[in-house]
């Protein structure tokens, strides 16, 4: 199967909520995979989490975004941790376990198995 077929394929069968959860899934995984082992894949990783929060922070900032303010508000200042925290990890300063923990109640609320707005609201 060609790359665009698989693509097309993903467009039709998963929804936007799924590919939000199988993406954090993904980046928290590598997250997991360098924990404790400083050095490039370990850059990698958090740099990916970075760029996969600044891309949420670019959405929720959109007009268009059809989340209630108060969320928007709320994943925008874990945004803006994140990527604080993302500096301190790169520094040595901290570890990516509370990033991890951080994507992994994110995930709990995309699969519904917590309400996303208390989740938030805890994590912040």
């Amino acid at each position: 199967m060609s790359l665009q077929a698989y693509q097309t394929a993903q467009t039709v069968t998963e929804s936007p909520r799924q590919t939000e959860y199988r993406l954090f899934a993904m980046v928290t995984s590598a997250l997991r995979e360098t924990a404790g082992e400083p050095g490039k894949e370990m850059f990698d990783a958090v740099d990916w989490n970075r760029r996969l929060w600044l891309t949420l922070q670019a959405d929720l900032s959109n007009d268009e975004n059809q989340l209630p303010d108060d969320l928007k508000a709320r994943l925008i200042s874990l945004a803006l941790w994140v990527d604080r925290h993302s500096a301190g990890v790169l520094r040595g300063q901290f570890n990516v376990d509370a990033l991890i923990n951080v994507n992994r109640a994110i995930m709990d609320g995309l699969a519904g198995k917590v309400d996303i707005e208390e989740e938030t609201r805890l994590a912040s």
